[in-house]
């Protein structure tokens, strides 16, 4: 029986998985993926296998309090059911969080739990549900390796100016800095640039992580240069959900006037800002497309310009521009948001061919145009299973 790796991206309603299979070359190929949802209310498990065939589902009563351990117990069952016991050697974690100290995966102890723990203040919406999951594969299967793969690790190296902030220094010894995020999704973008367009690869390149949660990365030669998220997952670019860069003075005004806290300010730039907060019907992009609405248009117009502009801040970081990636679930699938973006970019001499925008894999520029626009999917999870092979197979 092929050995193969589990992967987990927890969040606070939800938990995605995936397994992968371990070929005897190396390779790794998806053969179980889904997830369970409704964490909180009422669970759902669904499963997939890997052609899309439904393999297990399964409801959690309403009102019912579960643990991760209530959630994941079933899905490593139907591993083992459709695998073999021995078959899974290791389950890969999606962590937001790394900190400062931590440029790449970790195999998880619990010295290092003790560590990640400690930075939940940094990353409270995101931080305890990833922490959740992996204490809950602890103490299901305690013989499991199991790693810890950071989505601040890919912007570790950039330079101390990039991740400063004005503040006093004792702030800053805190760990209050840019640290950057999807990072996981950026190092899997670069990897691919570097087979698909390896010329372009080698240059000055802004990939576009456009989906619920977004964000722009400047890369020179494949690495993390700067990037729009900083201290939080809240800065940088309008979201769904979330208002990205904002005035701090907002924050003062907020409480001064309208007397919030710090939870209803974290609920309303969390969860009631972005695209839902500005339009006031829907964070997701597709429905704001769809909708004839004057609201819907300044939300969509209010995401475009921020992705604009923090592209000519990054190409002054970079000191130039060679191409713009687009990816993820709004950058794979939205040609109409791809076409407003690269019409702002013609002062850097963009130009949009719109039929392979339409098309939307691969280049969507023109041969004349000055910079490369290309789409290129992202796969988080298939970087986490490869980090986890890597890790696992060495504790061996």
């Amino acid at each position: 029986m092929a050995e193969a790796v589990l992967v987990l991206n927890a969040g606070s309603s939800s938990i995605k998985f995936a397994l992968y299979e371990i070929a005897a070359a190396g390779g790794l190929t998806p053969t179980v993926h889904g997830q369970i949802e409704g964490i909180g209310t009422a669970p759902h498990l669904l499963a997939h296998g890997g052609q899309g065939e439904v393999l297990a589902e399964r409801f959690w009563p309403v009102g019912e309090t579960h643990t991760h351990e209530d959630l994941l117990q079933p899905l490593l069952a139907l591993i083992e059911s459709e695998r073999g016991k021995d078959a899974l050697i290791a389950a890969g974690h999606r962590v937001v969080h790394g900190g400062a100290r931590h440029f790449g995966p970790a195999l998880v102890t619990p010295a290092l739990l003790d560590e990640l723990t400690a930075l939940v203040p940094l990353a409270p919406l995101h931080q305890p549900h990833n922490l959740a999951a992996i204490r809950a594969i602890m103490a299901l299967r305690p013989e499991l390796a199991e790693v810890a793969c950071f989505d601040t690790a890919f912007h570790h190296g950039v330079a101390p100016v990039v991740s400063r902030l004005a503040l006093p220094r004792q702030y800053a010894d805190e760990g209050v800095r840019r640290y950057g995020f999807h990072g996981l999704s950026y190092e899997f973008i670069a990897r691919r640039l570097r087979e698909l367009e390896p010329d372009l690869a080698k240059g000055k390149v802004i990939a576009a992580h456009l989906g619920s949660g977004a964000s722009l990365c400047a890369m020179q030669d494949g690495r993390s240069v700067d990037t729009t998220m900083g201290f939080t997952a809240l800065d940088g670019l309008v979201m769904g959900t979330r208002c990205g860069s904002l005035d701090p003075g907002v924050v003062l005004y907020l409480q001064q006037r309208h007397g919030m806290d710090a939870a209803a300010i974290e609920d309303l730039l969390y969860h009631r800002s972005g695209l839902l907060g500005v339009s006031g019907i829907s964070s997701d992009m597709r429905t704001l497309l769809a909708s004839a609405d004057p609201r819907a248009n300044m939300a969509i117009e209010l995401f475009v310009f921020r992705i604009a502009r923090e592209i000519g801040a990054l190409t002054a970081t970079l000191g130039g521009l060679d191409g713009v990636v687009f990816t993820a679930g709004i950058g794979e699938h939205a040609p109409e948001i791809r076409a407003a973006v690269a019409a702002r970019l013609g002062w850097l001499g963009a130009t949009l061919d719109a039929t392979a925008n339409q098309h939307g894999t691969g280049r969507i520029s023109t041969a004349e145009s000055r910079i490369i626009l290309t789409v290129i999917p992202t796969d988080e999870e298939a970087m986490i299973a490869e980090h986890t092979r890597a890790l696992a197979r060495g504790k061996s």
